[in-house]
Formats: structure tokens, C-alpha cells, sequence
């Protein structure tokens, strides 16, 4: 073998029927984990509880309480839709959005310290909808089927 040439690495750690290694669909899962439980509780659970911080925020914007238990059932949904295997792509497309309109918000009227973090989570967001996109097709699938 030339000293320019690279060698191949073995493809034993890969399931058959996959193309991501084991280690990359363990981190994914992983990562939908965090986000999940993330979303469900500590971004969600204020806001369904009325937390006194939340409660002013929304307030603030002028949004009230409706606003805020609207926005917390989003998170909630979508936080556990993260951990269901034929939702995680969907539902990573919906945080995202909702996270474009959190972005949007924070820049507009709250001009708080954490203006970037929307933006921060949509990129890990981002990598679950693209990864798991082919859920995303079986359950269009499915749905065609059923109708």
C-alpha cells in the first residue's frame, strides 16, 4: 500500500440495513432524550404550572395566561413526540419553528440576555429532523394508507 493512500476502516460496527454506526444512532437517541425530557420539563412544565417567571413573561408580552399554556402544550407535545420513534422528525420540525417565533420574539419585545438560545436549540433540532427523516416518510406512509 502507497503511504498516500488511506486505509479503509472496517464497516463491522454497522447494522445491517442502517448506514450510521451504532455509536452515531445511540448519540442521535441520546440526544433526543435530552431534548425530549428538556421541552417536557423545563421549558413546558413552568408555563402548565403557572410559574410565578413564567406568569410575568407572558404577561409582558401581553400574552397572558392562555398564551402561556398554549405555548406550554406545544413544548410538551413536541417534547414527548421527541421520544416517540415514528413522531421524533415531525416533531423536531415543529420545535423548530417554534423556536424561529421564540427567536423572534426575544429579539422584538424582550430584549432579554438569552436572545440566542432559540437559535442554539434549533440546531440540535435540526440534526434529529434530517437524521430521522425517514420516519417522517413511513409515517406520511402510513397516514396515506389510512386515508
Amino acid at each position: 500500500m502507497s503511504e498516500t493512500a488511506a486505509p479503509v476502516p472496517a464497516v463491522s460496527h454497522i447494522t445491517p440495513g442502517t448506514s450510521r454506526p451504532r455509536s452515531a444512532r445511540i448519540s442521535l437517541a441520546a440526544l433526543q432524550i435530552v431534548l425530549g425530557l428538556f421541552y417536557a420539563i423545563a421549558s413546558a412544565l413552568p408555563k402548565l404550572i403557572a410559574h410565578p417567571s413564567a406568569v410575568e413573561a407572558f404577561d409582558k408580552l401581553g400574552w397572558g395566561h392562555t398564551g402561556m399554556y398554549v405555548i406550554g402544550a406545544l413544548e410538551l407535545a413536541g417534547g414527548i413526540a421527541l421520544l416517540v420513534p415514528l413522531l421524533d422528525s415531525v416533531a423536531a420540525v415543529a420545535l423548530s419553528a417554534l423556536m424561529v417565533g421564540a427567536f423572534i420574539v426575544n429579539v422584538t419585545v424582550v430584549h432579554g440576555p438569552y436572545v440566542a438560545t432559540p437559535l442554539i436549540l434549533i440546531l440540535p433540532l435540526a440534526l434529529i429532523a434530517w437524521a430521522r427523516r425517514s420516519h417522517t416518510t413511513e409515517l406520511l406512509r402510513l397516514v396515506r394508507r389510512r386515508a
